[in-house]
């Protein structure tokens, strides 16, 4: 898996490319904890590049969320497409985070 991260306006955009499961789960944490850590209080999550999630992956996905919900912020998620837009529609956290379809709609919301 890789993990990028940018600032873009006023919201941190993460960029995850290959496979979220139980061993690489943990660098996203690292990722995220780093920037809310910074005082970050919007995080764009961006899935584009991503082939498979697994349940550790969601719950990293959900753990960054609650830190963000806790602090005041939040957390968006954008790029959601084939098998992991069905784990996440089918698991239900398509419910629980906002999801746009690009990044730009993703910052433009934030």
């Amino acid at each position: 898996m890789n993990v990028k991260s940018t600032k873009s306006g006023n919201a941190v955009v993460i960029s995850v490319e290959g496979r979220m499961d139980a061993a690489s789960t943990p660098e996203f944490e690292r990722a995220c904890a780093e920037w809310i850590q910074q005082g970050e209080k919007k995080l764009v999550i961006d899935l584009a590049g991503l082939q498979f999630i697994s349940s550790a992956g969601l719950r990293g996905v959900l753990t960054a969320g609650k830190k963000l919900k806790d602090g005041g912020g939040g957390l968006s998620l954008c790029g959601l497409s084939g098998v992991v837009k069905q784990v996440f529609e089918i698991s239900g956290f398509a419910t629980l985070f906002p999801v746009f379809d690009s990044r730009e709609a993703a910052l433009k919301a934030t």
